[in-house]
């Protein structure tokens, strides 16, 4: 599903971009002629960055945590360096860490739950926006959820809830410097086990079992009652970030197989 020369001459910053949907959506968008720009806390991503740059990709990688603003700046700060700009940010860091009912979680867990599916892409727009403003373009595609209306994971649930406010308040201030501001909501999603875990793994039955509460919950309010691919939800977030979509803007398209969230 490669479009050559889609993002020929455009520069391309993918957070959470080590595996999953990241990997997948940096991969599509160097294939297609961008240069991009990994971010990820963990390690793997310059091993990411690697394997595009021996496939003859244009490919930078930069560890950060950008739950903290200070690391988030530097990380954008460090990709505009690069190239000399940016013309898309795909905020792709987050995740549920834990899944059981709300009323199981600690105050401490709520916190940590907010700080990672939230904050990142509230540091980074941020970091990010006087560049744009500057250049007068721009594109910020944020990943959010359809978990916004799910059982089993509250806090995960209001963050992407967040990240969607974001996205519809950010693009009416940021509209007037000819910055789009978009959305993915993807649904469940098939992907290889992950080479750095979230968190920590279910342990007892009843941890498993409100997990696959989720999983049941996903794929029965899935119109297609399945879970998505990489491939799709990339995809999806490629077409958002591209000159094809310069119309759009303001909005958070559901990718989860006719699940509205």
């Amino acid at each position: 599903m490669i479009s050559p020369g889609r993002f020929d001459e455009t520069v391309a910053v993918v957070t959470g971009a080590a595996q999953g949907i990241g990997g997948a959506v940096a991969t599509r968008i160097a294939a297609e002629g961008g240069a991009v720009v990994l971010i990820d806390r963990a390690e793997l991503v310059h091993d990411t960055a690697k394997q595009l740059r021996e496939n003859g990709f244009d490919a930078y990688s930069i560890t950060a945590d950008l739950e903290q603003h200070d690391s988030a700046q530097a990380a954008i700060d460090e990709a505009r360096q690069q190239h000399g700009r940016i013309d898309v940010l795909i905020n792709n860091v987050g995740g549920t860490i834990w899944a059981k009912p709300y009323e199981y979680y600690e105050p401490d867990q709520i916190r940590a739950e907010i700080e990672r599916s939230l904050f990142p892409t509230l540091w980074t727009c941020r970091a990010v926006l006087p560049y744009l403003i500057a250049q007068g373009s721009g594109t910020i595609v944020n990943v959010s959820s359809v978990a916004t209306r799910g059982v089993n994971r509250v806090p995960y649930a209001a963050a992407k809830g967040g990240v969607n406010a974001l996205t519809a308040s950010l693009a009416m201030e940021a509209a007037q410097h000819g910055i789009r501001v978009v959305a993915t909501a993807p649904g469940g999603t098939d992907a290889p086990p992950r080479r750095v875990v979230r968190g920590p793994a279910a342990q007892s039955a009843q941890e498993k079992a409100w997990y696959q509460e989720i999983v049941d919950q996903t794929v029965q309010s899935s119109l297609l009652h399945r879970y998505g691919s990489l491939d799709e939800q990339a995809a999806a977030i490629v077409f958002l970030a591209s000159r094809e979509a310069s119309y759009i803007t303001g909005s958070v398209l559901p990718v989860a197989g006719g699940d509205l969230g």
